[in-house]
């Protein structure tokens, strides 16, 4: 029986192991959430409204003034949106300033109305 007590601990560490790798798996996230707004849709989304807003804008709005500008459009979902917040606007103005080589809201206003930009 002594021989065999190192083979019986190791299987009953083997078998808690995968026990509790199956627990932790369990809460890992499986599948997107309905409101999630941190896809490529939902960054596209905001993306086309925030030139929206710009484009339709006669002069270079303020920060605070962008923000509640897009949280009024018409295609702004609120239920989707929902933690859509001035740094989530703030992530979402820096990203298009890395990919468009721009460094302010102004030289967006002017890149969209000089038609350099489609929807």
């Amino acid at each position: 029986m002594k021989e065999h007590i190192p083979s019986l601990m190791m299987g009953a560490f083997l078998f808690f192991l995968l026990l509790s790798l199956w627990k932790v798996y369990q809460f890992l996230p499986n599948k997107q959430l309905q409101d999630d707004d941190n896809t490529e849709e939902s960054i596209e989304l905001l993306t086309f409204i925030l030139l929206d807003v710009l484009k339709s804008s006669d002069e270079v709005p303020t920060f605070n003034e962008l923000f509640t500008a897009m949280t009024n459009h018409t295609d702004f979902d609120k239920k989707h949106f929902w933690r859509f917040n001035q740094n989530k606007l703030n992530n979402l103005l820096t990203k298009y300033y890395i990919k468009h080589g721009l460094s302010s809201i102004k030289e967006i206003y002017n890149h969209i109305k000089s038609d350099q930009v489609s929807f």
